[in-house]
């Protein structure tokens, strides 16, 4: 249960990810102050990890993506949901998370053009709109969301 009210999560990150390359504090932050609300009144994270595992997990994340942020190749928002994933799961989630992104950012990078090709021509002009409009910045909570799916039927 708690993997699907963190995957609806992920999925509202998503959207605004895709939509506007940015993802609200609201939605991040929120996430985070209440995971360790949960975790300082429990003792263990929203899916029952020990709260050592969360705080591995914390700096994982930090280690992981704090360098990117400042070499600009990642954005704030990016750093805090992963941040607020990691306090509300474990480091097994997180670097699982991590690994999945980066399988399914491969996967999305070569076979891309070949999805291009069976998309029908509605849904193409749709999503030629929205590329268009945002630039060449790359979102991140998509990746994200699939590699948290990946590890959940992982770890399950």
């Amino acid at each position: 249960m708690q993997s699907i009210v963190l995957l609806m999560w992920l999925a509202m990150c998503t959207e605004q990810d895709i939509r506007g390359r940015q993802v609200a504090d609201t939605l991040t932050l929120g996430v985070a102050i209440g995971a360790l609300i949960w975790l300082f009144a429990t003792g263990h994270t929203w899916i029952g990890a020990s709260a050592s595992d969360a705080g591995w997990g914390l700096a994982i994340v930090m280690a992981m993506t704090l360098p990117g942020y400042w070499l600009g190749h990642f954005a704030a928002g990016d750093v805090k949901l992963l941040g607020a994933l990691a306090l509300a799961t474990s480091h097994d989630y997180v670097l699982g998370t991590f690994i999945g992104a980066g399988v399914a950012f491969l996967v999305w990078v070569l076979g891309r053009r070949r999805l291009w090709t069976v998309l029908n021509a509605r849904l193409k002009k749709h999503l030629r709109q929205v590329i268009e409009g945002l630039g060449d910045k790359q979102p991140l909570a998509p990746y994200v969301t699939v590699g948290f799916v990946w590890t959940v039927v992982w770890l399950s």
